[in-house]
């Protein structure tokens, strides 16, 4: 449940974000809560059909519900094509980030030559390098690094222990030796975008990391140098990326998927949390990559069935040889 930041009636809620008001509209709300949860001065919402039983028992003062729901619900509501959007909305206007004075911490470390945009908050610990920019509106929380001559955008958001910029994972082998490449490349990261908390994400080695307008990054997330995410993909927590990785926009990428690198994803593709994507994905779609998880035993079982995979492959071609051989034999008789 939301904590009250603002009062507002549900008039109020519906003449700035729209949709069909139905009942006393003077009712005030104040938090935004679940159905099951929700008490009186607070607003809930219906977005899924097997959630409908609790509109009969909800303490909630207001709902938001789907335009088919129209006439079956007494309480005040509104109704909307998109239940979890108009929530998202109230959320936004019940709960304001809340803005500190001074918008920057004096524990921030930021370099003379970095340039801060117009309302940007930059919180406690945060570590700013030379010839950064950061854009208006920015919000930087605790303890953020963001590495030398990286860009943010307008209204990005970052969050605590986000690293921006350290070196790509970039080695040239000299015998049994590591030569380290220098990742003299940028990250240029665009606007309204959300980095989770504990998210690394590696400058180019040679080209820019490049993270696109309106792109959502969950927690602890790794994404390596010279990776281009487009506009609008949502990363879901624990995500890996690896370099020279390209994902289209509007993409959907399920917690912990790993990217192998040096690979391409169009655009509106889903991928299944877990998944292991190794090559190319050229059309649009949902894609999975891993197996069922299955009782252990039965685990060992399969994964003994498996080394026998390839000999089984030979034998099977084998088999087929002899079969197309007599095949043939028979109808030259």
């Amino acid at each position: 449940m939301s904590k009250a930041g603002v009062t507002l009636s549900l008039a109020d809620i519906q003449a700035k974000l729209g949709g069909q008001l139905v009942g006393d509209g003077s009712v005030q709300i104040e938090a935004i809560a679940p159905l099951a949860e929700a008490t009186a001065g607070q607003i809930s919402f219906l977005s899924q059909r097997k959630y409908a039983p609790l509109l009969a028992t909800t303490q909630a003062t207001a709902l938001i519900l789907p335009l088919e729901a129209a006439g079956h619900f007494p309480r005040p509501h509104v109704l909307t094509e998109n239940p979890y959007l108009y929530f998202a909305r109230v959320s936004q206007l019940l709960n304001p980030v809340t803005i500190p004075d001074p918008r920057i911490h004096p524990t921030a470390v930021i370099s003379p030559t970095a340039k801060i945009g117009r309302n940007a908050v930059i919180h406690a610990g945060v570590v700013i390098g030379d010839e950064v920019t950061i854009g208006d509106d920015a919000l930087i929380y605790p303890n953020v690094t963001i590495y030398h001559d990286c860009h943010i955008g307008d209204r990005v958001v970052i969050h605590a222990g986000v690293v921006i910029g350290a070196d790509g994972f970039g080695n040239a082998k000299d015998g049994d030796v590591w030569i380290k490449i220098p990742q003299i490349g940028r990250v240029i990261m665009g606007d309204d975008v959300e980095v989770g908390a504990n998210t690394c994400i590696d400058r180019g080695a040679l080209d820019d990391t490049v993270i696109g307008n309106g792109v959502k990054i969950d927690d602890q997330i790794m994404i390596g140098h010279n990776c281009r995410i487009g506009n609008n993909t949502a990363i879901a927590a624990c995500a890996g990326i690896a370099g020279s990785t390209i994902i289209g926009e509007r993409c959907l990428v399920g917690g912990a998927a790993m990217f192998s690198g040096h690979i391409e994803i169009t655009d509106d593709v889903q991928i299944s949390g877990g998944s292991a994507i190794i090559k190319n994905i050229k059309k649009p779609g949902q894609y999975t990559g891993v197996f069922p998880s299955v009782p252990h035993a039965d685990w060992l079982h399969i994964a003994a069935n498996l080394r026998q995979l390839d000999g089984l492959s030979k034998k099977i071609q084998l088999l087929e040889a002899q079969i197309q051989a007599l095949a043939q034999q028979k109808n030259g008789e």
